[in-house]
């Protein structure tokens, strides 16, 4: 189990571990989200993190092909 300890002014250091495992560096945020008496921290993820995330190997295609994608799915369901 990991613990720290909380300052007067109510704050505390993310041990290493807890760091390492949420990827977290300093100056990047958390998120504390408060659910049944327990709190779980969460990354925030700057939008920039997310480039390159998602592979696409064919050819660009036009907004307006990807409105008609969305129709032709649309009208399939």
């Amino acid at each position: 189990m990991i613990e720290s300890s909380i300052t007067k002014k109510g704050q505390t250091t993310l041990p290493k571990p807890v760091r390492e495992t949420l990827g977290v560096q300093a100056g990047d945020r958390v998120r504390y989200v408060i659910s049944d008496g327990e709190v779980r921290i969460l990354p925030v993820r700057p939008i920039g993190r997310l480039f390159g995330a998602l592979q696409h190997d064919g050819p660009a295609v036009t907004v307006e092909e990807m409105e008609q994608a969305v129709a032709d799915g649309a009208a399939e369901g």
